[in-house]
């Protein structure tokens, strides 16, 4: 019998779930955090830095529990400076877009990054699509024109809050997409904690060297705001880190398009916004987009599997 190595977890599959929806449900809240901090007119940047600037210390506390900061050493660190700058451009649009958009629709927007990255696994990794996943890439890409309503966007030009929103989620979901496959490179040699800690870091020099020119003055309700975004943005990290460290990917992602129905329920409780009729729309295409590739990658690896221990 072979010895189980140290660092091997125990598969829970309930509790992977469990955590997944714990950090769709965080991600949401974290999203709200973002519009009242941004309508208290504080800047995106200082968000961005009270984001990952609380993150931070708790990834080196979970470090020092379980055998010191040595866990986050690497021989990749020019790949993660890259991966921290693609992270933090991705994360300002996302945050963008949800600043721009009401919440439903710039989540559903967002949910539309796996298809995204089928798309980029096979420009940039080689990966065969097959006709399979490649048709529902293309239901998926036409939920996303529902949801985009091409027709609106187009006539008024982008012009607006909200066709500036649209272009900006767009562009989150599409940076997020190739953040997948620049992560998907790291975690060939790096632990999921060791990814996070080196984004948390070196994203923070940008932000920092950048946090003297828009910091302002605030009253204890902004600081608490602010608080509670980094709080809410470490639970998403660590609940996301630990369901994949529960279960595998096939069985947890799913519970990503539970954020949608937290989006709703958020934007129309905090906000008073409800999805445009469009979302209704192409939010079901986007998902069973979604599920049908996460469906198709699971039962490939199941034949890679198989392939290897015949």
């Amino acid at each position: 019998m072979t010895a189980a190595r140290p660092f091997d977890v125990p598969q829970h599959y309930l509790g992977g779930i469990a955590l997944r929806l714990l950090a769709m449900l965080s991600l949401s809240l974290m999203f709200v955090l973002v519009k009242l901090i941004d309508a208290a007119g504080i800047h995106i940047v200082e968000s961005l830095f009270w984001r990952q600037a609380i993150v931070l210390p708790m990834l080196v506390a979970w470090a020092m529990t379980h055998g010191g900061l040595s866990l986050y050493r690497t021989h990749r660190l020019g790949t993660h400076a890259r991966r921290a700058m693609m992270g933090l451009t991705g994360m300002a649009l996302n945050f963008g877009g949800m600043i721009f958009l009401p919440m439903a629709e710039a989540t559903t927007i967002n949910l539309s990054v796996p298809i995204f990255a089928v798309i980029f696994a096979a420009i940039f990794l080689g990966e065969r699509t097959g006709w399979q996943r490649g048709s529902a890439v293309i239901v998926g890409f036409l939920g996303v024109l529902v949801v985009l309503n091409p027709t609106t966007v187009v006539s008024s030009g982008f012009a607006g809050e909200h066709g500036m929103g649209t272009l900006i989620a767009l562009a989150g979901a599409i940076m997020t997409a190739l953040i997948t496959i620049q992560v998907r490179d790291l975690a060939r040699t790096e632990s999921p904690m060791a990814i996070v800690f080196w984004f948390s870091l070196i994203s923070l020099v940008p932000l920092g060297l950048a946090l003297p020119f828009v910091m302002t003055a605030h009253s204890p309700a902004e600081w608490a705001l602010l608080a509670g975004l980094g709080v809410l943005g470490a639970v998403v990290q660590m609940a996301l880190t630990g369901a994949l460290r529960l279960a595998p990917v096939a069985v947890v992602m799913p519970m990503d398009y539970s954020s949608l129905l937290w989006s709703i329920a958020c934007g129309w409780y905090f906000f008073g916004t409800l999805p445009a009729d469009t979302t209704w729309v192409g939010a079901p295409l986007i998902i069973a987009s979604g599920l049908f590739i996460a469906w198709r990658e699971h039962r490939l690896h199941i034949e890679r599997q198989k392939d290897i221990t015949a």
